[in-house]
């Protein structure tokens, strides 16, 4: 990381109670409906109800976000369900695999192959039609895996690849705080492209909307305790199908952060995370017994794989989730390979405190306002999570000081994807993007996608436009 962008990250504060206003969506609405007109748009869209032009999606309102959310209630997990056994159970969520390679003639992209003779050079744009190369945060890429070209600032040779990132011994001696200005906007790296005219789908970019690979960052454990970072937590899950023999339960775990909540200040419930950590996509439904632990392991009780009851490995206790929503592309294309749907891979879930107790926004002690439509060159993304897949073992809380991110797409007609430089590797998912607004931070994506082996390695979320801003108002307003 170059020293200019470390300079604008020395001056840290702790996370405080802030609330983000959040604007309302456009007047003009084009809900779903049941006619052949509106549910034509992707596979699975009929049963979901998607308009035809996913656009539209940005000018829904709140009726016609719940028309369409018939599923956002959950029943919560019963008191005592999470035990220590159960959460050490728990695996990283199962990864989205990038594309497979496409059969000439296609129009689908291909895969990047090693650099050679007829591939580009290192630090080159990919050519139109071919996105760089993600898998997801919860495991290591298959072996099989076409190497990504590697930009010019990579820190490695590229006859060399990097050897498997190691958990610290020992914590820093001072916990980074949290980011309290912010960096000046920069020239945007790609001319801007023309506006797309009335009931046209919007203008591709002409590079497919992908930029060269950003060097790998080392992610840092923070120093315990989380006091002062009690926002980010570890979410887990029952998986329905996922157990033995597919008819069991699987339990995975994902990261996730405490979000403002605009319908009720100062006392939210409400959590950010990943779309793919709570719903299983296309053709599937939510997870069962969804719960938030806020600053997991603030103690390091559970560290060097010591045991320890709820009350030390959970200071604030254990949080059900009783309402969900994600993105309607996730629900009805969301699977199992990168594609059109990991654009829209995030979801906002509000827990259930304990009766008569506080909010989880005041028992932690703040939350963070989410930054919808953020100028890409305006943003230094810091990532919080806690990888679970090793060389990590999910116990600590880490980060990645990542700078500004780039642009990755799978579809160039949907808002690029945000990609950072990070090697937190599976039980990251989910875990909060932090930037800062007007002097405070806020949230701007969440992981999604990532690659964890070979130089670079890197992790990309979804660009959180009208789409997510509308699923998120809907959420605040059922509460």
């Amino acid at each position: 990381m170059s020293s200019s962008v470390r300079s604008t990250r020395s001056a840290r504060a702790v996370l405080g109670a802030s609330v983000l206003a959040l604007t309302l969506l456009g007047t003009s609405a084009c809900g779903p409906d049941n006619s052949s007109a509106d549910t034509a748009a992707a596979a699975g869209a009929p049963a979901l109800g998607l308009p035809a032009n996913l656009d539209d999606l940005k000018k829904w309102k709140f009726e016609d976000w719940e028309k369409w959310a018939k599923d956002y209630a959950l029943p919560a997990a019963t008191k005592g369900f999470w035990t220590l056994e159960k959460l050490l159970q728990a695996k990283p969520n199962e990864p989205i695999e990038p594309p497979a390679p496409q059969p000439a003639g296609t129009q689908a992209p291909a895969q990047p192959s090693a650099p050679g003779p007829s591939t580009p050079a290192a630090g080159s744009k990919p050519p139109a039609g071919q996105p760089t190369q993600p898998g997801h945060p919860t495991t290591p890429a298959a072996a099989t895996t076409p190497a990504a070209p590697k930009p010019s600032n990579t820190q490695q040779p590229a006859s060399q690849a990097p050897a498997p990132p190691k958990q610290p011994a020992q914590q820093p001696s001072q916990a980074p705080a949290q980011p309290t200005q912010a960096p000046a906007p920069a020239q945007p790296s790609q001319p801007a492209q023309p506006p797309a005219q009335p009931g046209q789908p919007p203008a591709q970019p002409a590079d497919n909307g992908n930029d060269p690979l950003p060097k790998t960052v080392n992610a840092q454990p923070l120093q315990h305790p989380y006091t002062k970072l009690a926002v980010h937590g570890k979410l887990f899950a029952d998986e329905p199908g996922a157990g033995a023999a597919g008819g069991g339960l699987g339990r995975s775990q994902c990261s996730a952060t405490v979000v403002a909540d605009p319908a009720h200040p100062g006392k939210s419930n409400l959590v950010w995370t990943a779309g793919h950590c709570v719903h299983q996509g296309k053709g599937g439904s939510f997870y069962s017994n969804i719960s938030f632990i806020p600053a997991f392991n603030s103690n390091a009780a559970m560290s060097g794989g010591k045991q320890a009851d709820e009350s030390q490995y959970a200071p604030f206790g254990i949080w059900g989730a009783t309402q969900a929503v994600t993105s309607p592309q996730w629900k009805a294309e969301g699977g199992k390979t990168g594609d059109a749907a990991t654009h829209y891979d995030f979801a906002v879930i509000r827990v259930k405190p304990a009766d008569g107790a506080k909010s989880l926004e005041e028992t932690v002690g703040g939350a963070v306002p989410v930054w919808f439509n953020a100028p890409r060159d305006q943003l230094s993304v810091t990532e919080y999570g806690y990888p679970a897949a090793p060389p990590f073992d999910g116990m600590e809380l880490n980060r990645c000081e990542s700078g500004k991110p780039g642009r990755l797409s799978y579809e160039p007609t949907r808002p690029p994807m945000l990609v950072i430089g990070c090697t937190m590797t599976g039980g990251s998912s989910g875990g909060g993007w932090l930037a800062v607004k007007d002097g405070k931070p806020a949230l701007v994506s969440n992981v999604s996608v990532g690659k964890h082996t070979g130089d670079p390695m890197y992790q990309a979320g979804p660009y959180l436009d009208d789409v997510a801003a509308g699923a998120y108002d809907f959420l605040s307003k059922k509460g």
